[in-house]
């Protein structure tokens, strides 16, 4: 198989950048290791920043999301028994958010693909890439018994943090940063009202909580425990009940509960790994970079990769200009900086460290006042939470 770009990896990057390429004429196919149904079967965040939805727009991938999707002009974050509310449409300008399941989202992309035909390999089995630094890379995977290749001009590793593109990169050239907290998420979906119609962010002295949603009808929530704690740990009683323990009263008052449809806990890392290119390689999102979820840049910052390395390919091929294709590494990782920057801040302000001293409870608590009587601290907050300028 010869392609112009082999994408490595069918998660939203992959998929993405592969449906805006396709309609511009330039041709691809994505390697994926999983199944569809493996792929689709994944629970993740869904706050999706304006510039997002846009790029879902301009690949003709927006119509469930906008019919379906949540608009959210602000968020809560409760503290010391209060509510508070970010107004984000009045602080960032008029910009708000899109809160849309990233599995529904996953489902649209793949929905586009099939529509153009575009070519998506699952189960593709030991993906190796070589000759990086050559004009002439190929991949090559396994299927089955077959070992096949794929010849193409460049190469996209959207195969997250375990894949093998980033570990492509010889080690004398990648520089891995890394930070992991001393906590992780315990995270549940049930199938219930969300308790407000916008997310409420909870500092808490028993630890952090988040409400979020899926949908009117689909809630998510998450509350901060112990690295050490498992799934299994928790039965839904003791989940809900602990839940009840860090949300304000009135807001604990309206929970609804149910059955969980999924339980788990994710850790919570910073990590970013420097270039985001490698010859005829360049990353995107988990590959090069993981926030934790407290700020909902994850996603978003990979949105962010895709958007300048289409523009870039775009016109390489259209105008023979690589100015952006040299210069990608360094604009990517300007913007990724800034989402760890952003992400590392919200975690540092809303959960209860283990290893805390008197002193860190009080900064926190001015911290906290501070951004609340002060309408540039809540701009920053705003302009951040919405998304910076691609």
């Amino acid at each position: 198989m010869k392609v112009q770009v082999c994408i490595v990896g069918g998660g939203p990057s992959g998929l993405l950048l592969s449906q805006l390429l396709h309609l511009r004429g330039i041709d691809t196919v994505v390697l994926e290791k999983y199944s569809r149904d493996h792929v689709l079967a994944r629970i993740r965040a869904g706050v999706l920043e304006h510039g997002f939805a846009e790029l879902m727009r301009e690949a003709q991938c927006g119509e469930r999301m906008d019919r379906e999707g949540e608009i959210h002009r602000g968020f809560h974050i409760a503290h010391d028994g209060v509510l508070d509310h970010v107004d984000l449409h009045k602080h960032s300008g008029g910009s708000s958010v899109m809160v849309y399941g990233q599995t529904e989202l996953t489902r649209d992309l793949y929905e586009a693909r099939d529509r153009l035909g575009g070519r998506v390999v699952h189960n593709a089995a030991d993906v190796t890439l070589h000759d990086l630094k050559s004009d002439a890379p190929y991949v090559t995977y396994r299927s089955g018994d077959q070992t096949l290749r794929v010849d193409c001009e460049f190469v996209v590793g959207a195969d997250g943090f375990h894949g093998v593109s980033r570990k492509s990169i010889p080690a004398d050239v990648l520089r891995e940063y890394e930070k992991v907290y001393p906590f992780g998420w315990l995270g549940v979906l049930s199938r219930t009202k969300p308790v407000s119609p916008e997310l409420i962010y909870v500092k808490h002295e028993r630890g952090f909580a988040l409400c979020s949603m899926r949908s009117q009808v689909l809630s998510r929530y998450y509350i901060q425990v112990p690295l050490t704690d498992k799934p299994e740990d928790w039965s839904d009683d003791a989940f809900w009940s602990e839940l009840r323990r860090r949300l304000p009263l009135d807001v604990a008052a309206r929970l609804i509960i149910g059955p969980s449809i999924e339980k788990s806990i994710a850790p919570l890392r910073s990590f970013v790994a420097e270039p985001m290119r490698y010859g005829r390689l360049f990353l995107a999102g988990d590959a090069a970079h993981i926030v934790p979820p407290t700020g909902a840049r994850g996603l978003n910052t990979a949105a962010s990769d895709v958007y300048y390395l289409y523009h870039a390919l775009l016109a390489h091929y259209q105008r023979g200009d690589d100015s952006g294709l040299d210069g990608y590494s360094e604009t990517a990782l300007a913007r990724v900086w800034k989402a760890q920057r952003f992400s590392w801040w919200m975690t540092t302000l809303l959960h209860r460290f283990p290893d805390r001293i008197s002193y860190d409870d009080r900064l926190q608590q001015t911290e906290i006042s501070y951004l609340f009587s002060s309408q540039t601290a809540l701009r920053q907050l705003a302009e951040n939470y919405v998304g910076l300028p691609f």
